[in-house]
């Protein structure tokens, strides 16, 4: 599989904490771009709508495009950080609210396009819900599906990716694993829309990535965007990739070779008390560490592990290859 590394622009900043509101002194835009460029294997930017470009300013982020020689991978639009989207957007009782997320959707849609991007990414955190008894879960679905449908077809050419997450910031997100993403995608029978899989939000919901990447293959070939990152599935930690699941991303990148899966790789990550450059550049050298791993794993081998479903003779397998010791 071909390395094709890109990065959200922020991720290589700062960011703040529920308790910390920045634990160094932000970067501009134009800052930003030149430390994502500073680092050897990023090839590409993801950018989210109004954070990082609006149609005021898309002119000025074409021109850091330019110059730092970073390919445009993905932008997602702002459905999460808006008091406005609080009680939810494409999903929110307020018809007002649903009509604002779409013309947000395809605002941004519509700039993607403009600067030559064919992918946008929808992560859908405030959809969802808290307490029992607070939500019309068939309704809610529907107004959320009439939505997605709205936006595909808005621009058929364009690629849309859902972002699943089992929680965060809502106790409960609609869009909750690679099977409720699967059955949106069932429901709304648009070609252009798949899944952005973020490793992290498959950890949280107890997924296996690797099963995850296997089931988006089987199920119509919807994956369509991958984002990076570990953690210790109790929550969403961001943490440099590798740290902790480091067998798992063997296994995750073996099923993304395999499969087929020619997109990005986006690392997605909140070095909250580190350099955010330097930590950006540490998950992108055990990326491609991880990959030159998987690759050099005996495949004749593997077939048979398989083959006979045996643990042991998989241990055995990862125990030569990660450590040469047979």
């Amino acid at each position: 599989m071909k390395k094709k590394f890109s990065v959200f622009l922020s991720n290589v900043g700062t960011c703040s904490d529920r308790y910390c509101s920045q634990y160094a002194t932000p970067f501009s835009i134009r800052e930003l771009f030149k430390r994502a460029a500073s680092i050897k294997e990023l090839g590409g930017i993801d950018l989210v709508g109004t954070w990082n470009i609006s149609p005021a300013t898309a002119k000025e982020v074409a021109g850091y495009l330019k110059d730092s020689g970073l390919t445009l991978v993905s932008i997602a639009p702002d459905l999460f950080a808006s008091p406005q989207w609080g009680k939810g957007s494409l999903s929110s009782v307020d018809p007002k609210i649903r009509q604002a997320a779409l013309d947000q959707i395809r605002q941004t849609m519509d700039l993607t396009a403009e600067l030559g991007c064919g992918l946008l990414t929808i992560w859908p955190g405030q959809d969802g819900f808290d307490y029992p008894f607070q939500a019309d879960y068939l309704v809610e679905r529907g107004w959320f599906a009439e939505g997605i449908a709205k936006a595909c077809a808005h621009n058929p050419k364009m690629k849309i990716a859902m972002e699943y997450k089992i929680k965060e910031p809502r106790t409960h997100s609609y869009i909750s694993s690679v099977a409720t993403a699967l059955l949106l995608i069932q429901e709304v029978g648009a070609a252009n829309l798949g899944v952005a899989l973020d490793y992290g939000h498959a950890l949280m919901g107890y997924e296996n990535g690797a099963e995850s990447v296997a089931l988006l293959k089987r199920h119509g070939d919807r994956l369509f965007h991958v984002h990076i990152n570990d953690n210790y599935r109790h929550w969403d930690d961001d943490l440099i990739v590798g740290s902790v699941h480091t067998i798992e991303f063997l296994e995750f990148f073996h099923w993304l070779d395999r499969t087929g899966y020619e997109g990005w790789l986006t690392i997605d990550q909140f070095p909250y008390r580190e350099d955010g450059r330097d930590a950006v550049a540490e998950s992108a050298a055990w990326m491609s560490a991880l990959m030159d791993t998987a690759e050099k794993m005996d495949r004749k081998e593997l077939d048979s592990v398989l083959a006979n479903k045996s643990a042991v003779q998989g241990s055995r397998l990862l125990r030569k290859t990660l450590l040469g010791r047979a």
